[in-house]
């Protein structure tokens, strides 16, 4: 494997650690001020929601750090 390789294979694995990071961040007080339930729908979106935008933030990023 090369060095590029390595790289994106990184890059990949921090940006879904961010993603759960933030979803759980975002679901957390959701969760408490019971918002919605544990497997719920709610949860369901907020994750997904997060993780669309955590995708596209890393696409974007990605194109600027391999340069």
């Amino acid at each position: 494997m090369t060095k590029k390789d390595w790289l994106g294979i990184l890059y990949v694995s921090i940006t879904i650690f961010l993603w759960g990071t933030i979803g759980s961040l975002i679901d957390y007080p959701l969760l408490q001020v019971n918002i919605y339930k544990a497997g719920s729908l709610g949860q369901f979106a907020t994750f997904a929601i997060s993780g669309l935008l955590t995708s596209i933030a890393g696409i974007l990023l990605f194109k600027k750090i391999i340069k």
